[in-house]
């Protein structure tokens, strides 16, 4: 059994039944909405565009706005695009690495089927 696999799948789940009931070509903001009230519905918590700071030798030097921190490990970034790219699995671990977590969901809702892609810290 995986990490953290009663809460990835239930992320997966409520992504795949926003992505069945909207289908692609929305803007992002609206998936994130949608995922919201799939999320609540089954009772997941969550954190919706939480900051994290970037420090680089103990100074700060920027900051993360992250999409979605769920049950306080499972960091979630929503795209709308036409494929994910190594760029993005990049981006989800800097934030990872940003935020102390060790796990992250990747969810394209531009395609269809629903994209996913679990992502590890460094």
């Amino acid at each position: 059994m995986l990490e953290h696999e009663e809460i990835t799948e239930a992320i997966i789940g409520a992504a795949i039944e926003v992505q069945r009931k909207l289908g692609p070509g929305f803007l992002e903001s609206i998936y994130e909405k949608a995922l919201i009230v799939e999320m609540g519905k089954r009772n997941l918590r969550f954190l919706r565009q939480p900051e994290v700071v970037v420090f680089y030798d103990g100074q700060r030097v920027g900051k993360h706005r992250l999409d979605l921190i769920v049950e306080e490990t499972i960091v979630v970034e929503l795209k709308a695009i036409t494929g994910i790219e190594d760029a993005h699995l990049a981006i989800v671990r800097s934030y990872l690495k940003a935020a102390g977590k060790k796990h992250g969901l990747l969810l394209n809702f531009g395609r269809v089927p629903l994209e996913i892609k679990r992502v590890l810290a460094p």
